[in-house]
């Protein structure tokens, strides 16, 4: 299609597949660029996950679950792992094993998703209040900006910082590896921890080639996702210090996040570790030719794509969305993810939906969306 001709019969979202003699229709998400997390389990590791262990992991007798934190902890040179069902949960349980007693304030971005897009957490778990770093530069929060946010020494009227948090891809630009040694340098003199919401660390890693032990090395604790780009159901793993990570399960356990038979959910994140994680480098390879192809139509980006995520600035949301419709592909807003489960045949529809959507919002300017209708998600 190659963003110039007209889009072709479009191709169902599902797939008929014949197991043991048994049809059934699979979701199969290679069209779909709303998220990096619907992607759905491949026949791999849906196998790995039937042949998984079966123990108790909250009396820590799953061996795979045990696999899986053992792995990611040697992986990011931490002394510790633990499981957990999303991103959402390791990042609390990182800030609540950080925090004791309040008052107390905790500095990051303000477009982060611990601030943003957690349901206000931080509050209801931590009484804490968020102090958010607006970036300058519009990619990432720097060591000055984050030290004029500080609140140190002893003055009654104000809530001390007890954690700094960073989030390494943010918004798909990636933080560089100087600033945020220039901030854990920061932290380190203040002593004040520092965690990062590393959800999409994998793709920080893949695309400047730093190594995830390196990446961790700079923080006390880090929050690695398992179904945001690769591929897993579900799930995170969270690394750091034992005593902070026994500190963490303890809290998993009275949020009600204790695990029971874990092993398949372990089983399939393992499995996306190893297998996906090397496939990220053909999805930013798609990111910039869908960007690149973007540029030549004028189209703007909130932020320039460094890994997997565009967000467009000004293209009409209505439109595109629309013309994603009629091109066989899915979206919900300005923001495109791509995965590792979208095809190329996909990305030449969204260039051909993109090209639409240029000449179109010309010829209609008073097409709007309503208020609310679109979301740029996350």
């Amino acid at each position: 299609m190659n963003g110039t001709t007209n889009a072709t019969t479009v191709p169902p979202k599902t797939a008929s597949v014949t197991t043991n003699g048994q049809t059934e229709k699979k979701y199969r998400p290679w069209n779909d660029f709303r998220s990096d997390t619907f992607t759905v389990p491949s026949d791999e590791m849906r196998q790995v996950m039937f042949e998984a262990t079966d123990g108790d992991a909250v009396y820590e007798e799953d061996e795979d679950t045990k696999k899986l934190e053992e792995y990611v902890a040697k992986l990011s040179g931490k002394e510790a792992g633990l499981f957990v069902t999303s991103g959402t949960q390791g990042n609390q349980l990182c800030i609540r094993a950080h925090l004791h007693q309040p008052p107390h304030s905790i500095v990051c971005d303000d477009r982060a998703h611990i601030y943003n897009w957690e349901a206000g957490a931080i509050g209801l778990f931590t009484q804490s209040i968020v102090r958010p770093v607006a970036p300058k530069n519009g990619k990432y929060i720097t060591a000055e900006e984050v030290e004029s946010k500080l609140i140190v020494g002893d003055d009654i009227h104000f809530a001390p910082t007890s954690l700094i948090c960073l989030e390494n891809t943010i918004k798909g630009s990636v933080i560089p590896i100087e600033e945020i040694a220039r901030i854990s340098a920061l932290a380190k003199a203040y002593k004040i921890p520092l965690h990062c919401d590393g959800a999409r660390l994998w793709d920080a890693s893949a695309a400047t080639g730093v190594s995830i032990e390196e990446y961790c090395s700079y923080f006390d604790t880090v929050s690695l996702c398992l179904s945001k780009g690769l591929g897993a159901p579900i799930g995170s793993v969270i690394v750091g210090p034992k005593d902070v990570m026994n500190k963490a399960k303890w809290f998993r356990k009275a949020y009600g996040g204790g695990l029971r038979q874990s092993g398949m959910l372990a089983a399939a994140g393992l499995l996306s570790i190893k297998q996906n994680f090397p496939l990220l480098s053909r999805v930013h390879r798609y990111c910039r030719e869908f960007t690149e192809y973007a540029e030549s139509l004028g189209v703007e980006f909130e932020v320039t794509p460094e890994t997997s995520i565009a967000i467009l600035a000004n293209v009409n949301v209505a439109i595109l969305v629309d013309e994603a419709k009629k091109a066989g592909i899915v979206l919900m807003g300005p923001r495109v993810v791509f995965h590792i489960q979208i095809t190329a045949d996909a990305v030449d529809r969204l260039k051909h939906a993109l090209k639409r959507t240029v000449e179109r919002q010309k010829l209609e300017p008073d097409v709007v969306a309503k208020p609310g209708e679109f979301k740029v998600g996350y």
